[in-house]
């Protein structure tokens, strides 16, 4: 029969400490049968007696001496590994390995890790933001941020918030060019658009038409394989262009965009929280889950109620009209 001699030298120093091969059978978990059949394997492994047994008593040999001496420190040092590990599961300090999308998502994730951390002065983020899908499990992330449906497979996903895609411009372009009524005049105006990374295709706009989701291709007047650069272009007046609300809200609230076409926003993606069995997670990790959960689920900051876009599209048509 194979011997695991970590196992049995473990066992022989615990009855050596205790006095008896009983009493450490019961500190490690075992039966005293198991405890002393673990003791003659390793005698006889080693070809040599480490014990004098009595009824009573338990003495040392010279080898056993010997093997207990010099196996002691390492023993020692296995054990403050193990305790130094268990302390750190349940430590809220430590490496927090984050991966999300790289598309305006820096904006969103910052101020919730920022108050993380400030809680938490111990946590060391590591964070990978790319929109392309890949394995986080596999890359040993801890948590995932993604649009859409999980890339990995066996994963707990929450959906924090809807992203609604919404057609915005700039006053200034307004201005110049006036206001889409209907989808048809779309025609007419000019559109940005985003290419994917990772082919270059061109995204179609994501509509809602008669209550169904419509796939629109539009006319590009400007594209790019950057969200944050075709932010900037819509801003600039130099386009037309339909963004998420997580990019555009602060930009609608201030002042800077202008919601158009409001009855053909679509909400049919969403933001989601993506981990592994919160049974197998460090409390450092289960912590930043629940904080990021509190703070961005439904996330006020984010999300526009139709009211609020009716407001911010009838107050621009009133500036419009009182500097006529």
């Amino acid at each position: 029969m194979p011997i695991n001699e970590f196992r049995a030298i473990a066992m022989f120093a615990k009855a050596v400490e205790m006095g008896s091969i009983r009493r450490a059978a019961f500190a490690q978990g075992v039966s005293p049968q198991a405890a002393s059949q673990a003791i003659a394997q390793l005698e006889q492994h080693l070809g040599v007696r480490l014990l004098h047994r009595t009824t009573r008593n338990l003495a040392l040999t010279e080898d056993g001496q010997r093997l207990l001496e010099n196996t002691q420190p390492a023993i020692a040092a296995l054990d403050r590994a193990l305790s130094t590990a268990r302390e750190a599961k349940d430590e809220i300090a430590g490496p927090l390995r984050i991966v999300g999308p790289k598309s305006c998502f820096a904006a969103i994730l910052m101020p919730v890790l920022d108050a993380f951390c400030r809680s938490h002065p111990g946590i060391q983020p590591d964070v990978q933001l790319d929109d392309g899908i890949g394995n986080w499990v596999l890359d040993r992330m801890d948590v995932g941020f993604r649009i859409g449906a999980s890339p990995s497979e066996g994963v707990i996903g929450r959906q924090l918030f809807p992203l609604q895609m919404m057609v915005c411009a700039a006053p200034a372009y307004l201005a110049r060019y006036g206001i889409p009524a209907t989808l048809d005049d779309l025609v007419n105006h000019r559109c940005s658009v985003f290419r994917r990374p990772a082919t270059g295709a061109v995204a179609p706009w994501y509509l809602t038409v008669d209550g169904k989701l419509e796939h629109r291709p539009v006319s590009p007047a400007f594209s790019t394989n950057d969200a944050e650069l075709e932010l900037q272009a819509v801003l600039a007046g130099h386009a037309l262009g339909q963004l998420a609300n997580y990019s555009a809200a602060p930009h609608i609230r201030a002042g800077r965009l202008v919601p158009v076409l409001l009855p053909h926003i679509s909400a049919h993606m969403g933001l989601h929280i993506y981990y592994g069995s919160r049974a197998a997670q460090p409390k450092r990790v289960r912590a930043f889950i629940e904080h990021a959960i509190h703070h961005l689920l439904d996330c006020p900051d984010v999300v526009l109620s139709g009211q609020e876009l009716e407001m911010a599209l009838q107050g621009w048509r009133e500036r419009r009209d009182a500097a006529r």
